[in-house]
């Protein structure tokens, strides 16, 4: 069984896993301090959700137009770039009196630049990493996302107390600026991992060659649609209840942190393919409480539980790395990222609307519903396609089948 100590003396592991959690951190104290700006300037359920999630609405575009750059750039360039991007974007969403058509045009912008950096980060860390390492490598990633969610979301909500929620956009720009420094000193020069130009038509070719066989297709799915409903639930903590939604964000990360370290480190192999979608059922299930209207206790314990659920996207993860080519991993997995991303925000503004028509309770229950209706169609679905090897002619390419062996 790989150990964690194996991973951080891979070189380039180190600073690609501090520019990630930099990120994660910039990300949710920025998006906790505006959604918080948001929601006392215009009570709305669904505009609050939006400034949370509504840069993954975005990603949707950006998968379908900038995603063959991710294998065609250099990483460093790639992610410092763009990590100096939304240091600059956020930032000026701090600004006094910003219009609200300015607000979600920034928003709009970073979602963009998001869909790319997606790929950039997770190709090379499949560049770096062996195959064997990859599982581990990932739930490591997964990992301080939640202790930097915990983290930001604890951080964040008291910036917003002790200062302000604008004072909580500032320290997520000043974030993602140190970002942009360690990828530019961290990261070695690498070359892009695929030559010729990117281009909106070689995105949608490679989208359509990775979407046509159907065991990547539901990959795809399960990777997309029952954990974006679970994220719409989550996008209404702060109308459920604004004072203590930093709790409940809190107690989601740590969640996610206890199922990606069990998943990653201590799951068997050979229980891997069994688990996957029961495991993802259990993102929903905890949700169903909420139409009791829990006491507060509860509902931390349920949001807790429902989070350990996300680790099924570690083994969906791995069942999609071993349909893809080599060379398309970074597009592949820029397309899950981005993919996922749109989901959620799609979720967001979903759950925002059915929350302002009916109760965030009630919002909740219903997309906790249909993300278990989607993870059991996708587990009867899956069920008589799944092996032990690639199907619809995706094999390992040689480079690949020589790192198994190694």
């Amino acid at each position: 069984m790989p150990r964690y100590r194996v991973l951080f003396r891979t070189p380039e592991f180190t600073p690609l896993f501090l520019t990630g959690a930099a990120h994660t951190a910039a990300q949710t104290i920025a998006g906790l301090g505006l959604a918080t700006l948001v929601y006392r300037a215009t009570g709305s359920p669904l505009l609050s959700a939006l400034a949370l999630f509504g840069p993954s609405l975005a990603q949707l575009v950006g998968a379908t137009t900038l995603l063959s750059a991710a294998d065609r750039l250099p990483p460093r360039a790639a992610i410092a770039g763009i990590a100096l991007f939304f240091a600059l974007g956020t930032a000026v969403l701090a600004v006094p009196g910003l219009p609200a058509w300015a607000v979600f045009a920034v928003l709009f912008a970073e979602g963009l630049a998001a869909s790319l950096g997606g790929g950039v980060r997770y190709g090379l860390l499949h560049e770096i990493l062996a195959r064997e390492h990859f599982l581990l490598g990932r739930s490591v990633v997964n990992m301080a996302v939640g202790v930097c969610q915990i983290g930001g979301f604890a951080t964040g909500g008291a910036l917003i107390a002790l200062l302000s929620p604008r004072g909580a956009v500032l320290v997520g720009a000043g974030l993602y600026l140190a970002a942009a420094v360690l990828a530019r000193t961290g990261l070695g020069a690498r070359p892009p991992r695929a030559a010729g130009r990117p281009s909106v038509g070689e995105t949608w070719r490679t989208n359509r060659l990775l979407l046509s066989p159907p065991a990547r297709r539901r990959a795809y799915l399960a990777l997309w649609v029952p954990n974006g409903l679970v994220v719409g639930c989550e996008s209404l903590f702060v109308p459920y209840d604004p004072e203590r939604a930093g709790v409940l964000f809190a107690c989601a990360a740590f969640g996610m942190l206890a199922g990606d370290t069990v998943v990653g480190r201590f799951l068997p192999a050979r229980l891997r393919e069994r688990i996957r979608f029961p495991l993802q059922a259990l993102l929903a299930a905890p949700f169903l409480l909420f139409l009791l209207d829990p006491a507060f206790p509860l509902a931390l314990l349920a949001v807790t539980v429902s989070a350990t659920g996300y680790a099924a996207s570690l083994l969906h993860q791995e069942r999609l790395t071993s349909l893809v080519q080599e060379e398309l991993g970074g597009h592949a997995l820029g397309l899950h990222a981005s993919g996922m991303l749109a989901l959620q925000g799609v979720s967001a503004a979903l759950a925002g609307t059915l929350a302002q028509f009916t109760s965030p309770r009630t919002g909740m229950v219903l997309l906790a519903l249909a993300s278990l209706a989607v993870t059991c169609a996708l587990a009867r679905a899956e069920r008589p396609a799944v092996s032990g090897t690639p199907t619809n002619g995706s094999r390992p390419s040689p480079r690949r089948d020589r790192r198994r062996t190694a």
